[in-house]
């Protein structure tokens, strides 16, 4: 009986084990196509490029057949918003999902409203990035391209949460060779955190960040990655290789935007070619409204870089993910850069900072098309440096006095963006309940985020980085 008992129970063992490793055997390819079905990720974002600059947002000058065939593939935003007028600002957002005075990046230490060369403010190391939301869930994550968020090495992106890096630290007109007169050293080229290169070639820029950022691709094709591509183009001074120089209807600026439709084209072509093109949700954007100055269109919006009217922080949005977003789709519900961070974690299953305040928004359902999908936003507010110069709510846009009116920050012009997108016709006096109740909705961020036009400090501010000792990477001979 004692050896039947014995017998039984190593039976019983026996089967359990079988029936665990045949669970474990089912378990490893679920296990498998988890990890396959995080998707990768690629952030094409350009610097200053206009709303209406591409073929998808109407173009009728400059030739992107590429950018035309993603969004015929993918989903069109045309209400889709960043949170500033210039650079630094704007990435800070994209990055934290926040907006740029809750992370101390709305303007640099002297006041001015972007970081330059051995400034001592930049993006706080405590800071939790997109990038480093991704890599804690297992992303390779690399960025080829400009920041913008400090110079210094704990500023570096491979400080915060960057695995690769190569590319310029800020804006290409912050060099020596075309800014001679400004006190610039000359523009450094960075490899990680080395500089290879002083006053590189800007008009090989676009092709060595697209040959940097498909080579990332094919390094990183067998797991899940991340892909940051904030091109230098086509801001100001504008090049493009001899390829593109002198072939566009709208001179420089034009043969800088169709090299960047060219550059969009070579990475959706490598992301086929290593079988990637269903698992991979790639974002074209820009930072901020357009210099028309030097060339761009932002019509039908009102004003470009720099303002808070529409063409300041309305920009283009395509996003394409063959097989999920159903292709040829639009949307004029509201959506902001910020927004990415909390979506993109959700997509990653990634868990986004719990310990802070987060101003974006999860927009899946709109990225996704799903049925019924609305904005997630009560209002977006309009910042430029310290100042909150307008709030939009719904179709409603109203903004306060400023300059030299006063009292400043009361309500001036009320804009309906559903019927006049250019915010030609002031009808404040028509609608004052609306004007109220927008006017009751900046009085609450004032309190979170505060309001130099008013004085109000604001309680939901966190500092930016600082270093005491800041020099530029590159000295000025």
């Amino acid at each position: 009986m004692k050896r039947f008992c014995r017998f039984m129970k190593a039976f019983l063992i026996l089967y359990r084990l079988g029936i665990a490793s045949a669970l474990l055997g089912m378990a490893l390819p679920l296990a498998k196509a988890a990890e396959v079905a995080r998707p990768n990720f690629i952030i094409i974002f350009c610097d200053d490029l206009g709303y209406s600059d591409i073929g998808p947002f109407g173009s009728e000058k400059h030739r992107t057949p590429h950018l035309d065939r993603m969004a015929a593939e993918g989903r069109k935003f045309t209400s889709f918003y960043v949170t500033s007028g210039v650079c630094t600002p704007s990435r800070s957002s994209l990055m934290t999902g926040c907006y740029p005075k809750r992370v101390g990046l709305h303007v640099n230490e002297k006041g001015a409203g972007v970081l330059f060369p051995g400034n001592q403010r930049g993006l706080n190391p405590s800071e939790f990035t997109l990038a480093e939301v991704l890599k804690a869930r297992g992303y390779a994550t690399g960025i080829v391209g400009k920041w913008h968020l400090g110079d210094q090495l704990a500023f570096l992106p491979t400080r915060q949460g960057f695995d690769y890096y190569f590319g310029i630290p800020f804006s290409n007109d912050m060099g020596q060779k075309d800014r001679p007169s400004k006190p610039y050293p000359p523009l450094p080229l960075l490899r990680m955190e080395k500089v290879i290169e002083e006053e590189p070639d800007q008009r090989l820029l676009t092709q060595r960040y697209t040959r940097e950022a498909i080579a990332f691709i094919e390094r990183h094709k067998a797991k899940p990655f991340f892909l940051y591509l904030p091109h230098s183009m086509p801001h100001w001074p504008q090049y493009s290789s001899e390829r593109f120089a002198g072939k566009s209807a709208n001179g420089k600026w034009g043969d800088a935007a169709e090299e960047i439709d060219w550059s969009t084209g070579e990475i959706l072509k490598a992301l086929k070619a290593n079988g990637l093109d269903k698992k991979t949700m790639v974002i074209f954007m820009s930072d901020n409204g357009g210099a028309v100055r030097h060339g761009a269109s932002n019509q039908p919006l009102r004003g470009g870089k720099g303002s808070t009217w529409e063409g300041g922080h309305r920009v283009p949005f395509v996003v394409r993910w063959p097989g999920t977003i159903p292709p040829g789709t639009g949307t004029d519900a509201l959506a902001t850069s910020m927004d990415l961070l909390p979506t993109l974690a959700k997509l990653a299953e990634a868990k986004p900072p719990a310990d802070r305040t987060l101003d974006g928004k999860d927009i899946a359902p709109l990225l996704l098309a799903k049925p019924g999908a609305a904005t997630p936003h009560k209002a977006f507010y309009f910042y430029a440096r310290g100042q909150l110069h307008a709030v939009r709510s719904g179709n409603w846009k109203l903004f306060f006095t400023r300059g030299k009116q006063k009292p400043k920050g009361i309500p001036s012009a009320l804009y309906n963006l559903a019927s006049d997108i250019g915010e030609t016709t002031n009808v404040l006096g028509e609608h004052p309940g609306v004007a109220k109740r927008l006017a009751k909705l900046a009085a609450g961020m004032r309190v979170d985020l505060g309001d130099d036009l008013t004085g109000a400090n604001g309680s939901g501010t966190r500092e930016p980085g600082f270093v005491q000792d800041a020099k530029p990477l590159t000295s000025r001979e």
